[in-house]
């Protein structure tokens, strides 16, 4: 293989110049059969399974500490079950559709041919970083394309080992991998691809639309936002509280699709705070001496997170611990709860991305509803209870990215549901089909019978004509 080569110099050049040979190369083959694609994908698992124990190493010393377990979970696993739903369906989401004509168009056919778009971009973040830029990936690949792969200069460990591994499976026009910093994120996402796939913050997210509408590239955009979790009266506590605090504490909170603040009944407030610690406990039986529990990413993150709290509190909110004390020095933040915190302050303005978690008193389901439809809409939203009524109610009330009822994230783990988010939170969706249909062309194709009726409305003009429209008129 090729290999991949990290930016140097002009980081403009070097990526046009792999973008030019990249563009090159797919025009050679415009539409690649399944057997080509179905190499790719196998390629792209071959990779993962002989790098998987680097990665997993590489993304922990980048974090400070996260577990291996916390990397299959998340990254790895994740990416293998799309490799493999994708080789399943690919032959099938390959298909030309065959599409009706309405009567005006007899005895044509028409059908839709799906085709690669061509080089697409992805630019992923740190939080997840194998899942975020390879999931992508494979619906780029399925879908025909070729691939430059941007990783988050957060993680350089892991943006090597990326690199190296690529190089090792695919030619670099094929897939390329191009590491650095702002400067060589600015002039990726202004180069022009075909597509692009962008997974980062909301601010970040404006300017990447705005570089790609420079010239005209279509962009999808997943992005975070303040994902709220409703704890119904219905809700049982017991079961609800553990899979609440679970889906905080995955990756200490840096998750885009974590619950950012909960909405509890007023009067079950120290209900939900005991759960809570209980639940932490048993999760995280120590934060300072636990392996399982990860890092913040970085010294800049964990000075903000603490900024955060320390506000809410001047603020008036009540910050209660949810476990022992962190670990300033590995960047262990330990998870605590902040209760009343005014709507000022930064935490319930901004995406938290950490173990912090506001929580906010209601009254009634209609006074939650509001609070959420109150602010951008969330990638995600969690809901816990019993009473299908209210279910219902929240669920055709509110708009939101996706939604999983009675626990958190796993609707990011199916396949075959779109991932992807609405208003603030980004805009287009991958996973499954989507992705291969987000990175597709569907190219509609009308093939003319040897006769056609449209001839009878060749010029010159005369009563046929007259009589033909009228018809259409009334019948079209």
């Amino acid at each position: 293989m090729d290999g991949s080569m990290p930016v140097k110099g002009n980081a403009a050049e070097m990526i046009s110049d792999i973008l030019a040979r990249q563009k090159t190369a797919w025009a050679l083959d415009v539409t690649p059969e399944a057997a080509v694609r179905l190499d790719r994908l196998d390629r792209l698992e071959r990779m993962i399974g002989a790098w998987s124990e680097r990665f997993s190493a590489a993304i922990s010393a980048d974090f400070g500490n996260r577990s291996a377990v916390s990397t299959t979970l998340t990254d790895i696993v994740p990416t293998l079950a799309a490799i493999r739903h994708a080789r399943r369906h690919l032959k099938r989401w390959m298909r030309p559709r065959r599409v009706g004509l309405s009567w005006t168009g007899w005895p044509a056919s028409a059908l839709l041919i799906r085709q690669p778009f061509g080089v697409v971009g992805i630019v992923a973040p740190w939080n997840y970083p194998l899942n975020l830029v390879l999931s992508p990936l494979v619906g780029a690949l399925a879908a025909g394309n070729r691939a430059m792969l941007k990783p988050s200069e957060l993680t350089p460990g892991f943006s090597e080992a990326l690199r190296v591994a690529v190089g090792e499976h695919f030619a670099e026009d094929e897939v390329a991998v191009i590491a650095g910093g702002p400067e060589v994120a600015a002039a990726f996402t202004a180069a022009p691809f075909d597509h692009l796939i962008f997974t980062g913050s909301t601010a970040v997210g404006r300017k990447v639309a705005e570089a790609a509408a420079k010239n005209l590239t279509p962009v999808t955009l997943e992005l975070g936002g303040k994902s709220p979790a409703i704890l119904d009266r219905s809700a049982d506590f017991e079961s609800a509280v553990p899979r609440l605090i679970w889906g905080k504490l995955l990756n200490a909170g840096q998750t885009c699709v974590a619950p950012d603040y909960v909405l509890v009944p007023r009067d079950r407030i120290e209900v939900f705070l005991v759960a809570a610690k209980a639940a932490v406990a048993a999760q995280y039986p120590t934060i300072s001496a636990n392996g399982d529990y990860t890092s913040i990413i970085s010294e800049r993150h964990f000075e903000r997170l603490t900024r955060l709290v320390d506000e809410a509190r001047e603020k008036g909110a009540t910050v209660v611990s949810l476990a022992g004390e962190g670990d300033p020095e590995r960047r262990l933040f330990s998870p605590v709860a902040v209760v009343g915190a005014p709507d000022d302050c930064t935490l319930m303005q901004e995406e938290i991305f950490g173990p912090i978690l506001p929580v906010v008193p209601y009254d009634t389901a209609d006074e939650a509803i509001a609070y959420v439809n109150g602010r951008d809409r969330p990638l995600a939203l969690y809901w816990f209870g019993t009473d299908r009524v209210s279910e219902r109610k929240v669920l055709t009330s509110t708009i939101a990215g996706g939604v999983t009822v009675n626990d958190t994230i796993l609707h990011l783990s199916q396949d075959d549901l779109p991932f992807g988010g609405v208003g603030a939170s980004g805009y287009g969706a991958y996973h499954g089909e989507a992705g291969f249909l987000a990175l597709s062309k569907e190219k509609p194709v009308l093939r003319q019978a040897r006769w056609s009726a449209v001839t009878l409305l060749y010029p010159p003009y005369g009563r046929l004509a007259d009589w033909l429209l009228k018809l259409l008129s009334r019948f079209a």
